[in-house]
């Protein structure tokens, strides 16, 4: 075969995989941007407190975690296609009201403490890089995406929210450049290990609340809906049932964004465990303070990835954090509700976005300590995720509701093995505090 040849068969095989690849990542959308959204400063923040405070030893979490976050997230993703309404609307339609509306105050409760978390984060974050101070930053960005929500549509956000989620692959960068040791990464991967200490079960907790939040439950139903919406089905009725080919590519979409999530959270595990923990630090607050610690010991690249992927981070976890409470809320007092309706459309709706980015900012101005709440707000998602998520499993698996779709044996297991162990590992950090177990 000629040199020609050779070099036309390799540019058409360029060509091809560049369409495949192109198509895969057209058909990405609500489980990709929810997957990502989970990374938010919030994530990142208790991800670096955790490799930082027990170096590799986590790492085994990211791979314990991804089969249940998935199997959550595909059931909201089915709740949604399926009833063709969100979360809320359907808990309202099946449930009593105070059911509804408790879930919607766990809801409002973790929510507007992690947008104040994540807010404070970005900024403190923006003034390690720009030395302008945080207090200026702070509302700077809550007007930016409050304006991105009110003012833009919802086939722009999604178009901007899925190049956003690029900026994460700088912490896969940043754990390469920290040189890590990688057999002792790979022991620490396949080989669980446990300590008991108060201090531990809480980063458990907050592991598990920052990778299975509440707030993801409401946002990938109602982005289901949304895309339904967009194609053209604005009733009920005409979005009720999905194709087992929608269903299977809406499956792949959540896995795809379910795993990118992980991927992400076990590099900045390891990332702060390489460079922090392997120096000794291994008490720091926030992702700013791992991110001032890590110049010194990974170089300014680490430094400046690390950084620039928490803003990146925020600026698609707060309006998911904003926009989940906004919906959740509109379809439990049933009103318009859509990123798609204009503000003087929808009210309630915008005015739900606007009292949680309102409150959200005020708690950083209210002389809470940020840097814990960052962490904490991770641990309080932990507490209340389950009685959310008990709720998701027992309405995808009632056939009056799913019909054939409902939840089959592998998604129930997996739902409630993931719902029984955010019980336990709440009630072993409670108990092992008032046993007065030992602190890492």
């Amino acid at each position: 075969m000629s040199r020609n040849s050779l070099r036309a068969r390799a540019e058409k095989g360029a060509l091809v995989l560049r369409g495949h690849f192109r198509r895969f990542f057209s058909e990405l959308g609500p489980g990709l941007i929810t997957g990502a959204a989970d990374d938010d400063p919030s994530g990142i923040s208790t991800y670096s407190v955790t490799g930082a405070a027990f170096g590799y030893q986590p790492l085994w979490t990211a791979l314990f975690t991804f089969p249940l976050m998935a199997a959550v997230q595909v059931m909201c993703a089915r709740l949604g296609m399926v009833t063709g309404r969100g979360l809320a609307s359907i808990i309202r339609r099946h449930y009593p009201r105070w059911v509804l509306w408790i879930a919607c105050l766990l809801l409002l409760i973790a929510n507007v403490v992690n947008i104040a978390a994540d807010l404070g984060g970005m900024a403190d974050v923006t003034q390690l890089l720009t030395g302008v101070r945080a207090i200026y930053w702070t509302p700077a960005y809550a007007l930016f995406i409050a304006g991105m929500l009110f003012w833009t549509s919802y086939r722009t956000i999604v178009r901007i929210f899925k190049w956003l989620t690029l900026a994460l692959f700088a912490y896969i960068a940043a754990a390469i450049l920290a040189h890590p040791d990688w057999a002792a990464v790979l022991r620490a991967t396949l080989i669980p290990s446990v300590q008991w200490s108060a201090s531990f079960w809480a980063t458990l907790v907050g592991i598990l609340g920052t990778t299975i939040s509440p707030y993801l439950f409401f946002w990938q139903a109602a982005q289901e809906v949304e895309e339904e919406k967009a194609e053209g089905r604005v009733t009920v009725k005409q979005r009720e049932g999905a194709s087992r080919k929608e269903l299977l590519r809406s499956r792949n979409d959540v896995l795809t964004g379910m795993f990118f999530s992980n991927l992400v959270m076990y590099f900045i595990i390891l990332t702060s465990a390489a460079t922090l923990h392997a120096h000794g630090t291994t008490s720091i607050a926030t992702a700013k303070d791992a991110a001032e610690a890590l110049r010194p010991f990974a170089g300014a690249g680490a430094y400046w990835l690390f950084s620039l992927g928490l803003i990146g981070a925020g600026m698609l976890g707060v309006p998911v954090l904003a926009g989940s409470c906004a919906y959740a809320i509109a379809e439990a007092a049933n009103w318009v509700g859509s990123l798609e309706v204009h503000p003087p459309l929808a009210h309630g709706f915008y005015g739900v976005i606007t009292v949680a980015m309102s409150v959200g900012l005020a708690l950083n101005y209210a002389g809470l300590d940020a840097v814990r709440m960052l962490f904490w707000s991770a641990v309080v998602n932990g507490i209340l995720a389950p009685p959310l998520l008990i709720l998701v499993i027992l309405l995808t698996s009632r056939a009056d509701i799913m019909g054939e779709h409902r939840n089959g044996p592998l998604l129930r297991s997996l739902g409630w093995t993931c719902a029984i162990t955010m019980i336990a590992a709440s009630l072993l950090m409670l108990g092992s505090s008032f046993i007065g177990g030992s602190s890492h």
